[in-house]
């Protein structure tokens, strides 16, 4: 199965969006109390992968051995990505390696692109008070 993965966070809450054949499910959450008003928005956005993936795993969206699409809008999340340089950020390096953990658990298919801001559909459910999921 394939899927394409948006994720989106700030200071208070993070966002994410799969998208697999004709359903497109949107989630948002507060942050933990531990997190709320403590990390920064680089740092939320990789809380957003890390929950949005292994929830996705948990209620059976995402499979072992699924290809998926992870859309970024922080070109240096991209970078992070894609070489492993070391990162001066700790809570940033630990996020990643947990994502890598469950990439490498699940045997995913994983593709990383940059995206500008506005195609980031996780971004445009941030704001909303209400979420609703679509299946078409």
């Amino acid at each position: 199965m394939h899927h394409i993965f948006y994720a989106n966070g700030d200071a208070k809450e993070i966002s994410w969006v799969v998208e697999t054949n004709n359903s497109t499910i949107r989630q948002k959450r507060e942050h933990v109390e531990i997190y709320k008003n403590k990390v920064t928005e680089i740092q939320s956005k990789y809380i957003a992968i890390h929950v949005g993936l292994f929830w996705g795993i948990g209620v059976f969206i995402i499979k072992n051995e699924d290809s998926v699409k992870i859309k970024l809008d922080e070109k240096v999340m991209y970078d992070h990505f894609m070489s492993n340089s070391k990162i001066e950020d700790k809570f940033i390096e630990k996020r990643i390696q947990f994502i890598r953990q469950l990439i490498e658990q699940k045997k995913l298919k994983i593709k990383f692109q940059i995206i500008d801001t506005d195609e980031n559909l996780a971004r445009k459910i941030s704001n909303t008070k209400e979420l609703k999921t679509k299946n078409d």
